[in-house]
């Protein structure tokens, strides 16, 4: 004899519709999700040695008179998980080319000149916010091989459970189009193009703000 259950037509449907939405319910709930920022190359010029100096002005060397060459600007942001929740007491490394497009670093063979006046690294904390903010001069293109590398600044992110190494970009840099590393990013790599704005009232005219946001994926 079967004893298997008889369902009617009008419990099957609505077991049916209940399915998709929970279906429908997942997909959005993971489209709500934040994509996470690219990985980018650690590259050659890390710092072999940490300088003394790692505060978030890199304008400004203690002991010297002279400010860094270049347009200051300011870059600020948060760091999150792909939920949107903020990741606090994040570390972030920071280290850059100076305005000539020359690191402090000695494998770089760049014939332009160093700046004495520029930091060139420093090392921030996210607050209870997830919130991050440094001062420094937008750094200058450099070849590497046969190609220039466009302005960009290199991060490298260690949250509670994940670490990321990156790069943020500047918009409307006419070397961001051909540039082999930015290219890895594919579609994603708007994501790795900081929004620039105007300064605030509290800055100084002549500097840029650019916001840009870290997204983890775990935090």
């Amino acid at each position: 004899m079967n004893n298997l259950p008889v369902f009617s037509r009008r419990r099957v449907l609505l077991g049916s519709g209940a399915c998709a939405v929970a279906a429908l319910g997942g997909a959005a709930k993971a489209a709500d999700k934040l994509q996470r920022t690219p990985t980018q190359v650690l590259g050659p010029f890390y710092p072999l040695d940490q300088p003394l100096e790692i505060d978030a002005d890199l304008t400004l060397v203690k002991g010297r008179k002279e400010h860094a060459k270049g347009q200051v600007v300011h870059v600020m942001g948060r760091v999150l998980n792909a939920d949107g929740k903020p990741v606090s007491g994040a570390q972030i490394e920071i280290w850059q080319a100076n305005a000539n497009g020359r690191y402090a670093h000695p494998a770089d063979n760049n014939p332009a000149p160093l700046d004495p006046g520029f930091q060139g690294y420093a090392k921030l904390r996210t607050d209870a916010a997830g919130r991050y903010r440094f001062k420094t001069i937008k750094p200058g293109g450099y070849p590497a091989g046969r190609f220039m590398r466009p302005a960009h600044i290199h991060f490298d992110v260690a949250g509670k459970l994940d670490r990321l190494v990156t790069q943020m970009y500047f918009p409307d840099d006419p070397l961001n189009e051909d540039d082999g590393e930015l290219a890895t990013a594919a579609k994603s790599r708007h994501l790795l193009v900081a929004e620039v704005r105007a300064p605030t009232a509290d800055l100084s005219p002549d500097s840029l703000l650019a916001h840009w946001n870290i997204v983890l994926e775990n935090g």
